[in-house]
């Protein structure tokens, strides 16, 4: 479906949000939108770095971008994306919940759970060198360092939200002296490991059961 909109509306589209999607139809809208604004493909597991390198190269006007868990996205997308889209305002690259992986058996399929390497350091690197613009950061779920905390606090002091939720390698002592620089903070969510259960059966991975493509723009739904 994403194929067919993208080839109908041509260079008109600014904001695709769709599930399930691959590396084929990513290059497409590459080629095809040159305007692109939003790209939210949360969920997609058949994403690489392959098709996220030409969004980077072609769609210089992103400004929001949402990778959550796509575990086959590494840092070197990030790094791409920092370097060719100066106007990214809004990263969410949330994880699942590995403090309580019984959460999401019987919802998320075994093998996608078992497939989520995560390499923090380089991510949080790739962040704070590349996302000096970013004012909206979600990273739920990552195993981030008090040292990789600092650094995306240091390399992006127009925060003004993050999410830190499920974050266990962090304290509240890293978290305050980490984001004390941060002077256009207005909220922070901090590590929290009571979150309840149709949280993230509702929110996050209720698409599973439907196994359908959905898709949406600024012009409609479906």
């Amino acid at each position: 479906m994403l194929r067919s909109v993208v080839e109908w509306a041509q260079s008109s589209l600014t904001q695709i949000r769709i599930r399930h999607c691959s590396d084929r139809s990513l290059a497409l809208v590459a080629q095809r939108c040159p305007n692109l604004e939003v790209l939210s493909i949360k969920s997609c597991p058949r994403v690489t770095d392959d098709s996220i390198s030409r969004i980077a190269l072609s769609c210089p006007k992103l400004r929001e971008l949402d990778i959550s868990y796509c575990y086959e996205i590494t840092h070197e997308s990030l790094v791409l994306i920092g370097r060719n889209c100066p106007n990214l305002k809004i990263l969410k690259r949330n994880f699942m919940n590995w403090l309580d992986p019984s959460q999401h058996r019987g919802i998320v399929p075994d093998e996608y759970l078992n497939a989520c390497p995560q390499d923090e350091e380089s991510e949080a690197a790739a962040i704070a060198n590349y996302m000096p613009g970013l004012e909206w950061l979600e990273i739920r779920f990552c195993k981030l360092s008090a040292k990789g905390l600092n650094s995306i606090c240091q390399g992006c002091p127009n925060l003004e939200f993050l999410d830190l939720s499920g974050c266990a390698n962090l304290t509240s002592r890293d978290i305050a002296n980490a984001s004390s620089s941060l002077v256009h903070l207005k909220e922070i969510k901090k590590p929290n490991f009571y979150i309840p259960r149709s949280v993230f059966h509702t929110e996050r991975y209720g698409h599973w059961r439907l196994y359908d493509e959905r898709f949406q723009t600024d012009i409609f739904q479906i």
